[in-house]
């Protein structure tokens, strides 16, 4: 058996500079993301959440925000920090539909660049910023936000209390925090369970996961109160589906392009763990939950 521990980096390709690996993933995979799954419009590289409102992918991206907006109860005037911003898709949303000001953080200086040029093309530049900072150890003042907003970063703290710390730090008396990720619905794994979920890790270059129940702990330790935690794995599966079966569509032409040299040891990563995911969520071996907690 294996046991999955907090602060532990199990990737196979694992090297001394988890968050450089953490940028080189984003950085050459960003036309497979841009590609088969994000557009110029919701930028999102995260799940999908459907429901009975949902018509389309492109819908259950953009849902996946109001999901999260839903759950955190945003106030006119609200200073959000979007704590691993990717292309700024959440935080561009964010302007565009509450009066809040943004500021988001990502370790990827591309990103930034392309997250600003959005930011400027949408007309909310002069209420979204984006900085390259790690969000367990921000440059910000304590006190700064009204919100912490994390979706699908939180994953990638190798160890996540130092990042539930670091919020608490940064987010206002009352202030909320709201996160949606991945989380591992087990810590002992059979070998062939354990090689399904280090494939995932390893493509998209996550050191480790946290249970429900073990991030409630991290959260309720920094200090935070009204801990909730919402399971909404079943609203992610028809992302998860759609995603191995874009994966399994293209696979002769991947082979073709990883033989002709073409595709990034990163990106090859990238695409067996969009093969792998689906498995791994159907199976029980992880779960999608949506947390909100307050200072």
């Amino acid at each position: 058996m294996r046991v999955l521990e907090e602060g532990k980096d199990y990737r196979s390709s694992a090297t001394n500079d988890y968050q450089a690996d953490i940028v080189e993933h984003y950085d050459e995979c960003y036309w497979e993301y841009r590609t088969a799954w994000l557009n110029s419009h919701n930028l999102a590289i995260h799940y999908g959440y459907w429901d009975e409102s949902t018509h389309s992918h492109s819908d259950s991206l953009l849902n996946m925000n109001r999901a999260l907006a839903n759950k955190v109860a945003i106030n006119a005037g609200d200073h959000i920090l979007d704590a691993g911003c990717g292309l700024g898709g959440s935080s561009i949303w964010l302007a565009e539909n509450f009066d809040v000001t943004v500021t988001g953080i990502t370790l990827s200086p591309s990103q930034v660049e392309h997250a600003t040029r959005s930011a400027e093309k949408r007309g909310v530049a002069d209420r979204v910023t984006f900085k390259t900072a790690d969000y367990c150890q921000t440059p910000f003042e304590n006190e700064s936000f009204d919100i912490v907003w994390g979706l699908e970063s939180v994953c990638y703290a190798l160890h996540k209390k130092l990042f539930t710390d670091e919020a608490f730090r940064v987010l206002k008396k009352g202030g909320r925090l709201v996160s949606a990720d991945g989380y591992a619905l087990k810590e002992q794994f059979t070998e062939e369970e354990w090689l399904r979920v280090v494939t995932c890790l390893d493509g998209w270059a996550v050191p480790n996961l946290a249970t429900p129940e073990g991030f409630k702990q991290y959260l309720q330790e920094s200090g935070f109160s009204h801990v909730d935690y919402s399971d909404i794995t079943a609203n992610t599966m028809p992302s998860a589906k759609r995603m191995y079966y874009t994966a399994l569509l293209t696979w002769p032409m991947q082979r073709l392009l990883v033989l002709l040299r073409l595709k990034t040891k990163a990106q090859d990563r990238n695409f067996y763990t969009a093969l792998r995911q689906y498995q791994v969520f159907k199976d029980g071996l992880a779960g999608y939950g949506l947390f909100c907690a307050e200072k």
